[in-house]
């Protein structure tokens, strides 16, 4: 393992799966499109660094040419201009060339990063709000449909399209160790396609400036095996379990009394505004507020009282509630699992 701090994260279906507290690089690909990338990255690294050395080295020699020229006296030899004529001209054709050759290796990368391949891929479509994530999983069935926030679950070593939308302003994801940048344009639909080869937690977010909060707008795909993406794929259809006593139930009413159910949904309540993320099973995520913090009880908290504070310029206004319904609110959310 590198050196980095290695988190043990649980998953609503069970899964255990390990998650690297690092940043973010295309030099750790776990797929084969951030593969090709990577190996592009490589090698225009490499040419990059063969092309320093040597123009390094032609300053160096010329430096040390002229230098002991000018102590010997020595004058410039008949056709010497002539001679620096035929190696500027080499070096203006090798720079071509180089050029030729990353547009050609760049043209295939590119050309390879654009089709699926297979037939029938896992399709999820994801939208761009600010400064959140909506993420849907369409089925021809509506009440099969699956709909959650700011998280991707994708089965391990399986093609996924995801299809982009914006409802606001131009967007851009980006999963560096899955693959590429691709812009959420308003009013125009676009795809890419990434597969995760290795079970785990991988950290994406917004690559386009899209308003104040645009740093605090992440991402996580969570990659795990078929079974348990199943599993959890099936549990999310569930709507959300009832309360199951006093304080749950005191939780609910507070919700759905509170500004919260004009901008949130939780399926099997009354509550469906949209303009919100959806929080059906907003126990299971990892994070709050798009990757700004930790999934906890007490983030949560702050969270819900004063969002402005933590992410400002966030379109969810502060909450006053008293602490005994704050203290129920958050028991009723902590089990929305």
């Amino acid at each position: 393992m590198s050196a980095v701090s290695w988190l043990q994260l649980v998953t609503s279906s069970g899964y255990q799966v390990e998650a690297a507290a690092r940043a973010q690089s295309v030099l750790e690909s776990a797929g084969p499109q951030a593969g090709r990338i990577e190996t592009l990255s490589w090698f225009a690294f490499a040419v990059a660094t063969a092309v320093y050395l040597a123009t390094m080295a032609a300053l160096f020699w010329a430096l040390w040419r002229a230098r002991r020229r000018a102590h010997a006296g020595t004058p410039l030899a008949a056709g010497a201009e002539r001679g620096m004529t035929r190696g500027v001209a080499w070096a203006t054709g090798a720079t071509v060339v180089i050029l030729l050759v990353f547009l050609s290796y760049d043209l295939s990368v590119g050309r390879a990063l654009t089709p699926s391949p297979t037939k029938n891929p896992l399709t999820i479509q994801l939208v761009g709000h600010q400064w959140w994530w909506e993420v849907v999983y369409p089925d021809s069935a509506p009440q099969r449909r699956v709909t959650t926030a700011n998280e991707l679950h994708v089965p391990v070593g399986e093609p996924v399209v995801v299809i982009l939308e914006s409802r606001d302003v131009i967007h851009s994801v980006w999963i560096p160790q899955l693959g590429g940048k691709k812009d959420l344009i308003p009013g125009h639909k676009q795809s890419f396609w990434f597969q995760a080869d290795t079970a785990g937690v991988y950290r994406g977010q917004c690559a386009e400036f899209c308003g104040h909060q645009h740093a605090k707008m992440a991402l996580v795909v969570i990659a795990e095996p078929r079974v348990a993406f199943e599993r959890w794929l099936s549990q999310s259809r569930s709507p959300a379990a009832a309360p199951s006593d006093s304080v749950t139930r005191r939780g609910e009413e507070v919700f759905l009394s509170a500004p919260c159910v004009m901008c949130h949904a939780i399926e099997g309540t009354p509550a469906g505004s949209r303009a919100g993320p959806d929080l059906t099973h907003l126990a299971t995520r990892l994070t709050i507020g798009a990757g700004t913090l930790p999934n906890t009880r007490g983030n949560l908290a702050g969270w819900i009282v004063d969002p402005q504070r933590i992410k400002p310029g966030v379109h969810m206004p502060p909450n006053a509630l008293s602490p005994s319904d704050l203290d129920a609110l958050l028991t009723y959310l902590q089990g929305l699992k």
